[in-house]
């Protein structure tokens, strides 16, 4: 009898209307908070501007590490600093300055505002947004300096590159350019970590600022900051980057001299003038051998711009392995845009549309004279055969 009355009560409650409602509603909570869960670290999009971090004693412990590894390091690498820190910049870098990316400056500045962040929303067609998801994501992690930095070159297809990484779920990057290394290291380690977005344990942080593979003091601050940091740097038969290097000048300044009259000292002579910065970075030899001083080959990757168009998923394979990643971007998310003729993405990151490099990437060269060009190809033949050696990588330009 007693059993039965039980049994009755029991199943009053569970026919109860209220009783089920709540129910109902207790489930829909849990599901929702484990679908939020499960965003987290999957649903970051675009990076965050200037955010204060105040873990002191974080910050406290990693200047403490820092200023302890340089102390121990003086005795192998202090020459070597000395050299490359007290030797003054080449004004021929200064041109570096023309960068159409967006890029982020001295402080203080309002980085809500930033005019970098309006020529970002132009780098790809359809702009991206943030996910009422991806803000409560961005709540979580923390600030790390980067693990890898994409150092150069400029029109070398860059931004292409970090845009491509940036689908890969352990990979965040900054995406405005932070030029700590070369125009802001005067701001602190504090600055640099704050431009940074927030990464989950096993994600790496990137950057991306190509001046850096040209700034001769580049190579000694970032070994002082991490003997460790992975190098990346995308590089593209240099006399078609000389070309599009001088294009984008062209489109910011109509009425510059001609490429002909700025890539000869005496055009009849056919002496180059390797004062001009979009001749000198194509000598890739002479860059790299500054680097050389301070990392070893094995932790500089060197990714093909041509092969970065024809094959991306081959080209991001490499990258992968390189920061020791699983390969998970791959021919899938790629597809080609006959009109702007790059490869673009399937789905980019936080996004379910299709992306493409924006307006400022893929502009129309100008027609060069062809003899201008071979006596180009003729100038930097010796240059890439030394940088194919020193790479151990024959990249076809010649």
């Amino acid at each position: 009898m007693e059993y039965s009355l039980f049994c009755h009560y029991f199943y009053a409650l569970s026919v109860s209307p209220v009783k089920k409602k709540l129910g109902l509603l207790f489930i829909m909570l849990l599901l929702w908070v484990y679908m939020l869960y499960s965003c987290v670290g999957y649903c970051a999009t675009m990076p965050p501007g200037l955010v204060v971090d105040n873990n002191d004693n974080n910050r406290a412990k990693e200047t403490d590490f820092l200023g302890k590894y340089a102390e121990a390091e003086s005795g192998r690498s202090d020459l070597m600093m000395s050299k490359l820190l007290s030797r003054p910049q080449s004004s021929w870098t200064d041109v570096e300055s023309d960068y159409d990316e967006p890029s982020f400056r001295r402080a203080p500045i309002d980085f809500s505002k930033d005019e970098g962040d309006v020529d970002r929303a132009d780098e790809w067609d359809d702009g991206r947004r943030v996910s009422s998801l991806s803000s409560f994501s961005n709540g979580s992690g923390n600030k790390k300096l980067p693990q890898a930095i994409i150092i150069g070159v400029k029109k070398g297809g860059t931004r292409a590159l970090l845009e491509f990484l940036r689908v890969h779920p352990d990979i965040r990057a900054v995406g405005a350019e932070p030029h700590f290394f070369d125009r802001n290291y005067d701001n602190g380690l504090d600055w640099y970590r704050d431009l940074m977005p927030k990464t989950l344990e096993g994600q790496i942080t990137m950057e991306k600022t190509p001046s850096y593979f040209v700034t001769h003091e580049a190579p000694a601050r970032i070994y002082a900051l991490s003997r460790n940091t992975k190098l990346i740097v995308v590089v593209r038969d240099p006399v078609t980057r000389a070309i599009s290097d001088y294009t984008q000048t062209l489109s910011k300044k109509p009425d510059i001299p001609t490429f002909e009259s700025l890539t000869f000292k005496n055009r009849t002579t056919g002496l180059i003038d390797t004062s001009w910065s979009a001749i000198q970075i194509g000598i890739y030899a002479k860059h790299l051998d500054n680097w050389l001083q301070f990392f070893p080959m094995s932790q500089i990757l060197f990714v093909s711009g041509e092969r970065l168009i024809s094959d991306p998923a081959g080209e991001l394979g490499r990258v992968q392995d390189f920061l020791g990643l699983k390969r998970i971007i791959t021919d899938k998310h790629f597809y080609f845009n006959q009109t702007k003729g790059f490869p673009c993405l399937k789905k980019a990151e936080g996004s379910s549309k299709p992306h493409c490099l924006g307006k400022t990437k893929g502009r129309t060269h100008p027609n060069i004279d062809p003899e201008v060009v071979q006596r180009l190809r003729d100038f930097y033949r010796p240059f890439n055969m030394k940088f194919y050696q020193m790479t151990g990588h024959n990249f076809g330009w010649d």
